[in-house]
């Protein structure tokens, strides 16, 4: 379970500043935000646009345009489902489905009481063990219906 550093723009600026001189460093700094904070702030993006002479449009249009990048915190626990044509093809639909039931939030959403957050993943490169999700930083194979009950009941213990 990770632990993501509450926003502050005097942060925001070191780790900005941390990596602005390298070269295409807009994803850089994007995902270094999101490391520290679990998402990209709202407020990071003037901070962002200043630093790189871009404009706030086209850093939120990265932001969102990526399916890796947040713009909201997420829960404690983060399950990904794979939703590739491998996991398709082996039932992650269904799966998916259930899923999004039971957790009653839709992709991107989290639970209401804030300990997960269901994200689609378009590929975790276990094609041959399919379907396949990632709790947290953990890779999960052969997914079925009972898996992903465990995965869930897991995740929603801490």
């Amino acid at each position: 379970m990770a632990v993501f550093e509450k926003w502050s723009e005097a942060r925001g600026r070191e780790i900005i500043a941390a990596h602005e001189a390298l070269e295409g460093a807009t994803l850089p700094i994007l995902h270094a935000l999101q490391e520290v904070f679990g998402y990209v702030p709202r407020e990071a993006i003037p901070l962002v646009a200043g630093a790189l002479n871009l404009t706030r449009a086209e850093v939120h249009g990265i932001v969102t345009f990526y399916h890796d990048f947040r713009e909201r915190p997420p829960g404690a626990r983060v399950l990904k489902l794979c939703r590739a044509e491998a996991c398709q093809s082996m039932g992650a639909d269904a799966l998916a489905e259930h899923a999004r039931e039971k957790l009653r939030v839709d992709w991107g959403g989290t639970t209401a009481d804030g300990r997960l957050t269901l994200e689609p993943v378009f590929c975790l490169g276990l094609c041959a063990c399919a379907p396949a999700a990632m709790l947290d930083d953990r890779v999960v194979g052969a997914l079925d219906a009972a898996r992903l009950g465990a995965l869930l009941d897991e995740a929603g213990r801490r």
